[in-house]
C-alpha cells in the first residue's frame, strides 16, 4: 500500500499544531489549518502546494467576483476561524433556531476516502482549500462572531443531495467492493442515482486513518469551543449544541431516500428541486445504460450501476404551486413509482400496478392538472 500522499501527513499535522492567531492574516487569505506567511517568508498554505499559483489565483478571483452574501443556507460552503486556523464547513441543514449541521471540508484530495466527495468544475466558484467534503465528519455549529464566518462557495441541490447520499452510506457502514488504494480518485455511483468523485475505502494500516483522526478531532474541538465561549463565566454556561447525528433512514425505499436527500428543507423551492430531481432521474438511465467506453477507465469497475428506469404506463402534470411532499403522498395512495420527469412540459411519468384505478384517483385529485396513459417510453 503506497503512502506517497501529498502533502505529507507530517506537514498537515504540523499545520494543526501551529495555527497562527487569525488577526495575523485576513481570513480569506489564510489557508486551512496552516498560517499564511507573506511573500518570501518561506511559509505557504496547503492549497498553495496543491495548485499552480495561476490556477489558485483564478479560482479565488472567481469566488471574489461572485461576492456571496453572508447568509447561511443549505449547500453553502463557509470558512470558520478556530484556534488560529481557518476551517471549512459545508452546511447541510438548519436543525432548529440558529443551530446547523454540516460537514468538514478540507483541501487534500490525495487523502480522500470513499466517503469523501471532491467538488468538481461544475461546482465552481468555491475556495480551493475546501474542495473535499468529508461526508464522514459531521459537526454542529451556529453563526457567532467568534467564528468570523464567510461564505466561499455554494453547491447545487443535486450535489448536496449526492453528498447526503454518501453520508447515508457512511452512517449505514456500507462496505464497498472497491480495493483500498490511497491516493486514487475516480467516479463512483452512490444512492442508485448519483455519480461522485471520491477516493477508495480505508484499508489495514492505512495512513488516511491518522489523517481522518486529525480532522475529526478538529471538529470536536470546534464544537466544544462553541459550547463554552471563552468570554462567558462558568456561572452562565452556554447550552451545549446537540451532537451532529445522521437522520434515520426512510422506510419507503429509494424514492423515500431521494425525497429526503432533496427534501431536507421542506421543498421550499419546488421548481428548483424539480429541475435537480429531473437531472437525477436522467442520470439513473445514463449510469445504468453505459456501454464500455474509454471513460470506464476512470470509473470504479466494482461499483454496481443503477438500474435502468422502468417503462411508464401513466403520465401526470401537477397544478402550479403543488408541493412535492403533497404529490408524493398522493402517489403513495396508489403505490405509484416515479420513473421519469419532469419533462420540458412539466409531465411526470409513473409506473403503477393498476393503471385504471390510479388514473381515476389522479383525475379526481385537486392537485392534478392533467393525467393520462403514457404514449411513449420514459
Amino acid at each position: 500500500m503506497t503512502t506517497d500522499l501529498w502533502p505529507p501527513l507530517s506537514v498537515i499535522r504540523h499545520a494543526f499544531e501551529t495555527g497562527a492567531p487569525p488577526g495575523d492574516a485576513p481570513p480569506d487569505a489564510a489557508p486551512v489549518a496552516m498560517p499564511h506567511g507573506s511573500a518570501g517568508a518561506g511559509t505557504s498554505g496547503v492549497s498553495d502546494l496543491l495548485l499552480p499559483l495561476t490556477e489558485l489565483a483564478r479560482r479565488r478571483e472567481a469566488v471574489a467576483r461572485r461576492a456571496f452574501t453572508a447568509r447561511w443556507a443549505p449547500g453553502r460552503l463557509v470558512s470558520v476561524v478556530h484556534d488560529g486556523r481557518l476551517l471549512g464547513v459545508l452546511l447541510d441543514r438548519c436543525i432548529h433556531g440558529d443551530l446547523w449541521q454540516g460537514w468538514m471540508a478540507a483541501g487534500e484530495p490525495d487523502w480522500a476516502s470513499d466517503f469523501d466527495v471532491l467538488l468538481e468544475p461544475d461546482d465552481e466558484p468555491f475556495e480551493p482549500m475546501f474542495g473535499v467534503v468529508q461526508a464522514w465528519n459531521m459537526l454542529t455549529l451556529e453563526p457567532c462572531p467568534q467564528l468570523a464566518a464567510r461564505v466561499l462557495g455554494e453547491v447545487s441541490a443535486t450535489r448536496l443531495a449526492a453528498i447526503r447520499a454518501v453520508h447515508d452510506e457512511w452512517a449505514a457502514r456500507a462496505v464497498s467492493a472497491i480495493a483500498p488504494e490511497p491516493g486514487r480518485i475516480a467516479l463512483r455511483a452512490v444512492g442508485g442515482a448519483f455519480s461522485v468523485l471520491s477516493g477508495t475505502p480505508l484499508g489495514p494500516q492505512d495512513p488516511r486513518t491518522d489523517y481522518q483522526a486529525l480532522y475529526r478531532d478538529a471538529g470536536l474541538q470546534l464544537g466544544r469551543a462553541l459550547a463554552q465561549p471563552q468570554d462567558e463565566t462558568p456561572a452562565t454556561p452556554s447550552p451545549s449544541p446537540s451532537p451532529a447525528r445522521p437522520l434515520p433512514r426512510p422506510e419507503d425505499g429509494w424514492w423515500g431516500s431521494i425525497r429526503r436527500w432533496f427534501g431536507a428543507e421542506g421543498w421550499a423551492r419546488p421548481a428548483f428541486a424539480a429541475v435537480a430531481l429531473f437531472a437525477v432521474i436522467q442520470n439513473v438511465g445514463l449510469i445504468g445504460g453505459r456501454g464500455t467506453t474509454e471513460d470506464d477507465d476512470v470509473r470504479f469497475r466494482s461499483v454496481p450501476t443503477a438500474p435502468v428506469a422502468a417503462q411508464a404506463n401513466l403520465v401526470v402534470r401537477w397544478k402550479d404551486g403543488v408541493r412535492i411532499d403533497e404529490a408524493d403522498r398522493l402517489l403513495h395512495t396508489m403505490s405509484a413509482e416515479v420513473v421519469g420527469g419532469p419533462g420540458p412540459n412539466g409531465v411526470w411519468r409513473l409506473r403503477v400496478a393498476d393503471p385504471v384505478g390510479a388514473l381515476s384517483v389522479l383525475a379526481t385529485s385537486p392537485l392534478v392538472a392533467s393525467a393520462g396513459p403514457a404514449s411513449e417510453p420514459p
